[in-house]
């Protein structure tokens, strides 16, 4: 299919893409996800290791413990953010910095750091959850659907 499209090209345009495809920067695809896997994986172990202290040292349930330790993990990531460290985090590690609850809080701060220079309220928030507001939509939409699939098949005896 691409050498069809190339073969209806005038000759400048497919001469400009043999120039591009040999300049264009070879990325390192394995050891990118490695790096992924091992920082996004690193978070997940510190999260494993907050949710433990708030087991050990808190009498919170393996149940009980998730709420604290999101919040935990939120506020870590805001801090990072507002320092500037989460950005080299994700700048190192790629999608491995985005583990659904800390790429939720650096978004959410990030857009709060950028809109500041406009003020508190049409600034910060109004533009807040601009970037996360579409993700906490979708996941409480996502979570109806599954409870009611999850309620409906209980009634009926399937599970």
């Amino acid at each position: 299919m691409a050498d069809k499209k190339k073969k209806n090209l005038p000759p400048e345009a497919q001469n400009y893409q043999a120039f591009q495809q040999d300049r264009e920067v070879k990325r390192p695809v394995l050891l990118n996800c490695l790096k992924a896997f091992l920082v996004g994986g690193f978070i997940c172990f510190i999260g494993q290791l907050i949710s433990t202290f708030y087991i050990y040292y808190f009498n919170f349930t393996e149940q009980t413990a998730g709420n604290p330790t999101t919040a935990t993990l939120i506020f870590i990531t805001m801090l990072l953010t507002g320092f500037g460290i989460y950005d080299r985090i994700g700048q190192f590690a790629g999608a491995g910095s985005a583990v659904p609850v800390t790429g939720f809080g650096n978004a959410v701060i990030s857009s709060a750091i950028e809109y500041k220079t406009e003020g508190f309220i049409l600034g910060v928030g109004s533009n807040m959850l601009k970037l996360a507001g579409p993700v906490i939509v979708y996941g409480v939409f996502s979570a109806f659907v599954i409870a009611l699939i999850k309620t409906l098949l209980i009634k009926w005896g399937v599970i």
